[in-house]
């Protein structure tokens, strides 16, 4: 299939891995490339730039397919260092970034001079117009539906999306929802060039994640997943567990009460450390974990060749016979 974000990136498949924190390793990327889309690795979840250079030559090692990083800009009194880990993503040669979070725009000169093309994760349309004014590439636009961060608009894809195809001249990829064909083509449809899939991933037999962790997304349905961290306007959905529902009760009593909640009030349920005990470790109740809506439509764990294989399978047996079949 060739769309503009194939011929942007170089891909044979207009499949994207979304970075996801602890997920995002070499394995899975590299697995994802190999079957003719973009893998993703995430810089942050290496502990330092020199950790990330490794982990970016181990990809190298794993595949010869074009393959990016996701430098995620956080809001932190102690910022990571960012013109390092910069540094170790153009020494790797890596040719693509995925950004996301704060407005990536002090680094982007740094990024081209080096011939890395930008996609920019985006929530709204008027974040992914002011994306494409400071020169990103492509950006990926992320409904209500998706794991993570969602913003604050809740904007479901059926209509974002087309709100983007209408506003937007560079290329897009959905993100939020996406499992298989039907949604690759229905984004197609849509106006995008593609999708990004992030919670669709965790559940392939390469994901560097738990057993549980697969056993627990198969498992799960659409109703399953749950929004926190409202009151603070950093909304993410997670999927629903005793330290998801502890935080939703320490909200409502802070409401009840007539208090703001504060991070502090939630942080050792929230922390890092805790979603490594989920991800890594199994312990599925340690803390919240980012997961989408699309868990609804999880039922296997495939390898991702075999993924991406039956998701362009459906693809195009939906084009070729449902679709045009319709036209008499």
């Amino acid at each position: 299939m060739k769309t503009r974000i194939t011929e942007l990136f170089d891909i044979e498949r207009p499949i994207i891995q979304g970075g996801m924190h602890y997920v995002g390793y070499a394995e899975l990327a590299s697995a994802v490339s190999n079957a003719g889309g973009l893998g993703i690795i995430t810089a942050l979840t290496q502990p330092t730039p020199e950790d990330l250079a490794r982990e970016i030559a181990r990809c190298h090692e794993m595949t010869d397919k074009p393959f990016g990083v996701n430098l995620t800009f956080l809001p932190a009194f102690a910022l990571p260092p960012y013109p390092e880990y910069i540094d170790a993503i153009i020494d790797g040669g890596v040719k693509i970034v995925e950004t996301a979070g704060r407005n990536p725009q002090e680094h982007l000169p740094r990024l081209k001079e080096a011939g890395v093309r930008i996609i920019h994760k985006c929530t709204s349309v008027r974040h992914a117009l002011k994306a494409q004014s400071i020169g990103c590439d492509a950006v990926s636009v992320d409904g209500f539906e998706c794991g993570g961060h969602p913003g604050e608009d809740d904007i479901p894809n059926m209509i974002l999306l087309p709100r983007a195809a209408e506003e937007l001249e560079i290329p897009f990829v959905s993100s939020g929802g996406m499992a298989d064909g039907r949604s690759l083509v229905a984004s197609l449809a849509l106006g995008a060039d593609g999708m990004n899939m992030g919670t669709r991933f965790i559940a392939t037999r390469e994901a560097p994640v738990h057993e549980n962790v697969k056993r627990t997304l198969v498992a799960a349905t659409e109703l399953d997943t749950r929004l926190i961290m409202r009151p603070l306007r950093n909304t993410e959905r997670v999927l629903s567990n005793a330290a998801v529902e502890k935080i939703l009760q320490i909200e409502r009593e802070k409401a009840l009460a007539g208090e703001a909640v504060g991070i502090d009030d939630i942080r050792h349920l929230v922390a890092g450390s805790e979603n490594r005990k989920v991800l890594h470790e199994g312990e599925m109740d340690a803390g919240a974990w980012s997961c989408g809506m699309v868990a609804g439509l999880i039922h296997d764990v495939p390898t991702c060749q075999e993924l991406l294989d039956a998701i362009m399978a459906e693809a195009e047996q939906l084009i070729s016979d449902r679709l045009s079949g319709m036209l008499g």
